[in-house]
């Protein structure tokens, strides 16, 4: 077993996937917002 890294707890797992997902979704929301940046299309 690793006793280098503590297991993060349950909710610090759960709260680390929210701050994830609201950065993904505000970015998201950016370029909707926002049509004139030019975009990458590989990346979609």
């Amino acid at each position: 077993m690793r006793e280098e890294t503590p297991a993060l707890s349950r909710e610090e797992r759960l709260a680390a996937k929210l701050r994830e997902n609201l950065r993904r979704r505000k970015e998201q929301a950016r370029e909707l917002a926002d049509p004139a940046l030019p975009k990458d299309e590989s990346t979609r």
